[in-house]
């Protein structure tokens, strides 16, 4: 009998936000794959949880789905946890779940934490309907390119990037999209030093200016053409 995949949220920050069944399925499972090592045993660590773990990452997931696709076969279970968050959500895993797929090996979304869902709805924003962009590319010239085309959207728009390009990101977006657009920046979620600063896309940059702000944050944009 084959084995199972189980695609495990773990905490964005907070170690107390992990559900039950997060925890009972990362006990159960026969090893844990993992971006990285010591992220990994850190916080299994701290739920006393010891597994055989396995890296799989965006350099060499290729190299390893066809290990990983043998123990399944031989009726061994695995969960897949990012560094953080809900799994496959800009985190690499997609070419495995893919493969399990097509091999008739089940795959479990076991659901939890997500910085996604928190930053909307403490935005204040009306989300009915939005537009996820995700991570813009690290080149400069490219990211541009990126913004100039949400200037169609006409949304509520969540954009994600790296910590230490947060204040590039403002300034891109200031530039290319204007300096009143209505913004909320969603900085550390569910972690001691968690706020919400609202405003426009001027005000924003010169709070991150000030505070040098530098962390985790989820951006959303009120492109909707009524509120620009």
């Amino acid at each position: 009998m084959k084995g199972k995949l189980f695609l495990v949220s773990t905490p964005i920050g907070n170690y107390d936000d992990i559900t039950l069944r997060a925890i009972k399925v990362l006990k159960s499972v026969d090893f844990i794959i993992c971006e990285e090592f010591k992220e990994a045993r850190r916080l299994l660590s701290h739920y006393q949880i010891s597994k055989e773990l396995f890296s799989l990452n965006e350099h060499n997931e290729k190299e390893v789905v066809n290990e990983l696709l043998l123990k399944f076969i031989e009726g061994n279970s695995a969960a897949l946890i990012s560094d953080c968050g809900t799994p496959l959500f800009s985190d690499p895993g997609h070419l495995l779940v893919e493969i399990c797929i097509s091999q008739n090996i089940k795959v479990v979304p076991i659901p939890g934490a997500s910085s996604l869902l928190p930053a909307l709805t403490g935005s204040g924003l009306d989300f009915e309907k939005f537009y996820y962009y995700g991570w813009l590319s690290p080149k400069k010239d490219i990211r541009k390119q990126q913004l100039f085309k949400l200037k169609n959207i006409n949304d509520v728009v969540v954009l994600m990037d790296t910590p230490y390009r947060l204040i590039s990101l403002l300034e891109d977006i200031v530039k290319i999209l204007g300096k009143n657009i209505r913004v909320v920046l969603a900085f550390q979620l569910t972690m001691d030093d968690e706020n919400f600063y609202r405003g426009t896309t001027e005000e924003i940059l010169k709070i991150a200016e000030s505070k040098k702000l530098k962390g985790e944050f989820v951006l959303i944009l009120d492109l909707k053409k009524t509120n620009r």
